[in-house]
């Protein structure tokens, strides 16, 4: 636990991409070497930069619906731990939405972050930049693709939409996601964790 600890201290000290940053470094994540779920995300929205807390905005709030998870366990990170792709505030993207992640941090940070986390069972893959990073050549043309092809990734991986209301439509128009993939995730989770 020490050596995590140490890493976490590193992490939350890193400021490799500052000067990009609109509102500065604030790396945002959770993990314990005991945690066997772990959620791989995109990279803190405003509010979770203001708070500190991962996943703690609307994303987050449907995310938790989608796992049917309330937030003293999903914020347990003996349970769950929380490592996105980009661990700072990215900016605004002027068509809309936020920026990308931030290119440096999986390859500075999550490789060290996973050798970290012995009892992982499952990693969650929330949206196209996570799948990109951990599926690689395996990822499917689309990110409807990919995620409708749940199955083929595990017991690893299970890849997952972002919940931004942004997607709303996107979850309207793939029916099969709360019908089929939902049942599932819930399921390996609660097996994960218990």
């Amino acid at each position: 636990m020490a050596d995590l600890a140490s890493l976490l201290a590193e992490v939350r000290a890193c400021t490799a991409c500052a000067d990009d940053l609109p509102l500065g470094p604030r790396p945002v994540l959770r993990a314990d070497s005991s945690a066997r779920v772990l959620i791989v995300g995109q990279a803190p929205g405003t509010r979770v930069h203001e708070t500190g807390i991962p996943w703690n905005d609307r994303s987050g709030d449907r995310l938790r619906a989608w796992l049917d998870m309330d937030r003293d366990t999903f914020y347990d990170a003996g349970r769950i731990a929380i490592v996105p792709m980009g661990f700072c505030y990215p900016g605004r993207d002027p068509r809309g939405g936020d920026n990308p992640p931030r290119p440096e941090c999986a390859p500075l940070w999550h490789e060290r972050l996973l050798a970290a986390l012995p009892a992982l069972r499952l990693t969650l893959l929330v949206g196209m930049h996570a799948q990109a990073h951990y599926l690689g050549s395996r990822r499917r043309a689309t990110l409807t693709e990919t995620v409708r092809a749940w199955p083929s990734y595990g017991p690893q991986y299970l890849p997952l939409p972002h919940p931004s209301w942004r997607n709303t439509a996107w979850l309207n128009r793939n029916p099969w996601f709360e019908a089929e993939l939902l049942p599932d995730l819930r399921r390996r989770v609660r097996e994960a964790i218990n």
